[in-house]
């Protein structure tokens, strides 16, 4: 996709989803998701890290739900009709995010990506692809790939 800079030459922007967890917005490339569902029970599983909250049918394929709330140690809300589970596609699995809320779908130019900060070595920020300006604050487009872990698609079907 291209769209015009300011000074009227092509350059090449990304589609993000746009979504809320504790007020801080994040941002996944739209070409990994595959749909928006609202709320629904979720079965939970013995024995898996606590941010993965069980597994949920999808026409008959059975998929991991993590909760990214969970999984960004963000205090524990409880769930409301704005809570919706994203399913995306990582690799070749599907997964479920459960997600305070959706906000939008945003063009950005691939310039408008800057890189996440330097923490140093003892914080994590493979899974953050950047932050861009969306509005009157920045959001954090994350990598899915970087982001889960083996142990939490395990459960998780080959995409059809």
């Amino acid at each position: 996709m291209e769209e015009q800079t300011v000074t009227g030459q092509p350059q090449e922007s990304q589609q993000f989803l746009t979504f809320l967890l504790d007020d801080q917005e994040y941002g996944l490339e739209i070409f990994k998701i595959r749909e928006i569902r609202g709320y629904s029970p979720i079965t939970p599983i013995p024995n898996v890290p606590a941010h993965v909250r069980g597994v949920m049918n999808l026409r008959g394929t059975v998929l991991p739900v993590i909760d990214l709330r969970m999984k960004f140690h963000l205090p524990a809300v409880e769930y409301n009709k704005f809570t919706v589970i994203v399913i995306a596609t990582v690799g070749d699995k599907t997964v479920g995010l459960l997600v305070d809320a959706v906000s939008d779908v945003l063009m950005v130019g691939r310039s408008d990506i800057r890189e996440a900060p330097d923490f140093g070595a003892s914080v994590d920020t493979r899974f953050i692809n950047g932050v861009f300006q969306s509005r009157e604050h920045l959001t954090v487009a994350l990598n899915l790939e970087e982001l889960l872990t083996d142990c939490e698609l395990a459960v998780a079907q080959p995409v059809d």
